[in-house]
């Protein structure tokens, strides 16, 4: 139990960061950035999520929401254009908007947020890039993911065509923002960057409204909204979501969008059959959409879900944040009425929707329970429609503004119809879906039935919808019961009589080698499944595809896969139904049932139903995490959710426990100081310098505790290293890591925020108690030094980034407790540019500081280097070392200590000699120009010694510069072949 002494030194900690975070930030020149609306200090305690907000938390921690939730914001942009006055204007707009800098934590399973300190600069990277390559470019910048617990929720990118033609990308998540916050954005970013651009100061803002005041404001006010909330759920309690026709067995995945171009007058049109009948242009398209599913599911008592909004009043202009609700609406779409009747039926269930548009819809979810899903275990909400107008612009001053389209891989619904008005000359209908659950040519059709639903409502709205010209058959969802039709078999599994439906549509799966289903007894059946050459989908995938294409009665409990199936004594495949034990057997089955006990209350059968128990997605994460901790497995919450049943997340487990025995084949004991002593601690494990790492100290025979998150632990998993799971925003994790090693190597701060370096650092000294501790920290934490050469040790110059100043800050608490308390000796390693055979060491020469060079010279295009002797500095260019030569001289920090600060430099390469590099190995030979400017990414002049660690850093072969580049290259090569 936490004592006064505890609660004491805690406060303390935390005072103590919050003061390196402000010397972190103080003090530093750089241009005027506007005035924000407070200190830019965090707020005092911890703050609700809106409902909105924890939704977006929960399918982040539920895991598979891929790039679904980011908001890529990009504007081509011709004409002069500043990226510097952009940084500035970025850098004010995040301190000026409390929510662009919030992290989200967890404290006792509920979630929270904080507001961080305002960053002294936002990095605005700018990369030289063709027109044509653009696109690519665009798409992974808008994939990668976010780290919201560090409150990263905004970041920009310019990529530069010419030198009046860029494009600017801003990617935020969308915890952050929803598009009326995108409307404020741009006009503030707009009117931010002509101050920073004019030179005339702050602009001149209203102060701006915080979006934690409304999250605290709605959560107060929740308890006030029970009796409405019992009456809109109890009008929603019989309803189900669409079911749509199963997809094919392809196993494609993503999102994908099918169009069909309209008459440029048809949208006046359709705005006049609205006025007609008292209805506005989105109720026309919505009834269109509704008419078109129902053409496609043939069902009449039909749930789309629209977009509605909590922005009310003044106090809420200008507010930046995630205040979106979306409404269910639901209508009865039965017999045939006129596209005119339906269209009355729909503004009636939509004035009904917005009437409870201030119930937080996940709030209503909750109180459905398992009423909210279908029996195949789909949301309710998953179809939804919209009008698509006009999208936002970034207008910057003398320069042109043109839409840049970047889509995400992932679709947040299976399936959203829109009427697309963006361009009034050429508006369109579309529909985006996910190919996991329609297929191609279902979305086709449908969105051509939508076209035709428009195209006759502006002609002639009495017609019964069942004459409307142009619309396919009418639909069906999937087989009657008792009609038990899998995809059509594949040429090499023919139909055989009596097999199980669900072999028969496993075996159609061209990812799928053979199939089996065993009966359980009299309870449900367990699918057993071989893919080809050992890839494919997962095993919830291939159930998820069995619960869409069969009756519920046909879908198996669980679908295992297996190298082989089992054979009979003659060597046969099993076939037929053999009998299993019905009930649950095994420590992983018994963890997962009492998961459900303590989580659900009572013990659940083995095919009880997780929503039907009463889960939702909270109880997921939480289940998750528990079965995480205690199995280390990785599962999340979304595994849960997707199994299910005890029967089947046991069966997972099963599964993940044996692809993680495959990966580490030598059977060793648990850790234990009696069994495994000098056991190192290594943080950053699956990173490029944390992969070098561990192979050096797997050379030397050293026992490995490495930090990884559970979705990469097969990357580290390997004989003599056992893997905790975690990562830098888990500080009890951490400390709880510390304190299971004799040696630390903390590795994982290289391209982490300052914020989390710091919290992370401190949390690991304070449980640090013995043996040595080594910091893999950056040559930035010198600052610029007034000489051209820097002896280890020198005293760190202004101005000194926040990186440069977080690593400072982190030796200082390191080198601080060396020897106190039984701890061990303690060494600072400060590395330059680190290059090796790894991707994540790829990607940082690709577009990482050394980004504008590798991309020139991959184009073939001018380099322009500043000349020797400009400024009055004979030579520019920087260190580097080589990922294993930095891995021997931690290692050997293990041993000897340095009680200090340690260069690790394998040498340094004038910026001339490493473009010619370049251009020889990626075979352009780009011409290489001098100039008397020094761009600011270039502006490195210093040699850096190593005097300490030189023996071991001394270069092995194949460890020349020429040699790791042309390694690193051809490993980018095929990589985007």
């Amino acid at each position: 139990m936490p004592t006064d002494a505890d609660s004491t030194a805690r406060a303390e900690q935390r005072r103590l960061q919050l003061e390196l975070l402000r010397r972190a930030r103080a003090g530093a020149a750089g241009r005027a950035t506007a005035a924000a609306p407070d200190d830019g200090a965090p707020h005092s305690g911890r703050l609700p999520l809106s409902r909105a907000q924890r939704r977006m938390w929960l399918m982040e921690r539920l895991g598979g929401a891929g790039d679904s939730y980011h908001v890529p914001f990009v504007t081509r942009v011709r004409g002069p254009f500043d990226p510097a006055a952009l940084a500035t204007a970025l850098t004010a707009l995040v301190a000026r908007h409390t929510v662009l800098r919030t992290g989200y934590g967890e404290r006792d399973g509920e979630p929270f947020q904080e507001v961080l300190p305002a960053p002294r600069a936002v990095a605005v990277p700018v990369v030289d890039a063709s027109v044509r390559g653009a696109g690519a470019l665009l798409r992974e910048e808008a994939a990668r993911p976010f780290d919201l617990a560090a409150g990263d929720a905004v970041r920009a990118r310019v990529l530069r065509h010419g030198e009046r033609d860029h494009t600017v990308s801003l990617t935020f998540h969308h915890i952050a923002i929803d598009g009326g916050s995108l409307e404020v954005v741009a006009g503030e970013l707009a009117a931010l960057y002509t101050a920073a651009a004019g030179g005339s100061g702050p602009a001149p803002l209203a102060e701006a409204p915080q979006y934690g005041d409304y999250a605290r404001r709605e959560h107060d006010g929740i308890p006030g909204l029970q009796g409405d909330l019992a009456r809109w759920s109890g009008q929603l309690a019989d309803a189900a979501p669409p079911r749509l026709p199963a997809p094919d067995a392809s196993g494609a995945s993503g999102a994908a969008v099918h169009t069909v171009p309209l008459a440029p007058a048809l949208p006046e049109a359709l705005r006049a059959l609205g006025a007609e009948q008292r209805a506005t242009l989105f109720a026309v398209s919505l009834t269109a959409a509704f008419a078109a599913l129902r053409r496609l599911t043939g069902e009449d008592d039909l749930v789309i879900g629209v977009a509605g909004t909590h922005r009310t009043g003044i106090a809420m202009r200008g507010l930046v944040g995630l205040c979106v609700n979306t409404l269910p609406v639901r209508v009865d779409a039965s017999g045939d009425p006129s596209f005119a009747e339906l269209l009355h039926r729909v503004r009636d269930g939509l004035l009904e929707a917005q009437r409870h548009r201030h119930l937080p819809f996940d709030l209503v979810l909750e109180r459905l329970g398992a009423a909210a899903r279908g029996a195949d275990g789909t949301a309710l909400l998953r179809v939804t429609s919209d009008v698509l107008g006009e999208p936002t612009v970034l207008r910057l001053p003398g320069t042109t503004a043109e839409y840049v389209d970047v889509p995400t891989g992932g679709a947040k619904f299976t399936l959203s119809y829109g009427l697309s008005l963006d361009d009034a000359e050429r508006p369109s209908a579309l529909v985006q879906f996910d190919r996991a659950a329609l297929d191609d040519d279902a979305a086709r059709a449908t969105v051509r039935d939508f076209a035709a639903l428009l195209d006759s409502a502006a002609t002639r709205p009495e017609l019964a919808l069942s004459e409307v010209p142009g619309l396919g058959p009418r639909g069906r969802a999937r087989p009657e019961d008792g009609d038990d039709r899998p995809a059509a078999p594949s040429p090499d599994h023919p139909r055989e009589g009596g097999a199980h439906p669900a072999v028969l549509a496993l075996r159609a799966h061209p990812q799928v080698a053979d199939a089996m289903v065993v009966q359980t007894g009299q309870g449900p059946s367990v699918a057993y499944a071989v893919l080809r050459e050992s890839v494919g989908p997962s095993s919830n995938e291939l159930l998820g595809l069995l619960r869409r294409s069969l009756a519920p009665e046909s879908v198996p409990a669980a679908v295992t896969l297996l190298d082989t199936l089992p054979a009979t004594d003659a060597g046969a495949p099993v076939s037929g139904r053999p009998s299993a034990p019905d009930g649950l057997s095994g420590a992983r089955a018994s963890a997962v049932v009492d998961a459900f006990a303590s989580l659900l209350g009572g013990t659940p059968p083995p095919d009880g139903d997780f929503f039907a128990l009463g889960g939702h997605s909270l109880i997921a994460v939480q289940l998750a995490e528990r079965l995480r901790t205690g199995l280390g497995l990785p599962v999340t919450g979304l595994d849960v959710l997707q199994a299910r049943t005890p029967r089947a997340l046991a069966a997972l487990l099963d599964e993940r426990a044996a692809q993680q025995a495959a990966a580490k084949p030598v059977a060793r004991p648990a850790r234990s100081r009696a069994v495994r002593p000098g056991t190192v601690l290594v943080t950053g494990a699956t990173g490029g310098v944390g992969a070098f790492l561990l192979r050096e100290l797997a050379a030397q025979g050293r026992p490995v505790l490495a930090l990884a998150r559970p979705e990469s632990a097969h990357l580290v998993a390997a004989d003599g290293v056992d893997v905790v799971a975690g990562d830098l925003t888990d500080l009890d994790g951490l400390r709880h890591a510390v304190a299971g090693a004799d040696a630390v190597i903390h590795a994982a701060s290289t391209f982490t925020r300052p914020e989390v370096d710091l919290a992370a650092t401190q949390a690991m000294v304070d449980a640090w108690r013995g043996g040595p501790f080594v910091f893999v920290s950056s040559v930035d934490a010198y600052g610029h030094p007034h000489g051209e050469r820097v002896l280890e040790e020198s005293p760190s110059h202004a101005p000194i980034s926040p990186y440069g100043r977080a690593k400072l800050d982190c030796e200082a608490m390191v080198l601080r407790a060396a020897g106190t308390g039984g701890r061990g000796g303690a060494s600072a390693v400060r590395s330059p540019i680190v290059w090796g055979a790894h991707e994540r060491l790829r990607e940082q020469l690709r577009w990482g500081a050394l980004g504008t060079l590798y991309q020139a010279a991959d184009r073939g295009e001018p380099i322009e280097l500043p000349r020797p002797g400009t400024a009055g500095h004979p030579w520019y260019g920087a260190a580097w070392v080589h990922a294993a030569a930095l891995a021997r001289a931690v290692t050997e920090c293990l041993e000897r200590p340095v009680h200090g600060v340690a260069n690790a430099v394998s040498g340094h390469v004038s910026w001339h000699d490493l473009a010619r590099d370049l251009t020889e190995l990626l075979g352009t030979r780009a011409e290489i120009r001098e100039t008397d400017g020094v761009p600011q990414d270039l502006d490195h002049r210093w040699h850096y010694d190593s005097h300490r660690l030189a023996r071991t850093l001394r270069a092995r072969p194949g460890e020349d510069r020429r040699s790791v580049l042309a390694e690193m290259i051809g490993g980018t090569r095929e990589d985007n072949s």
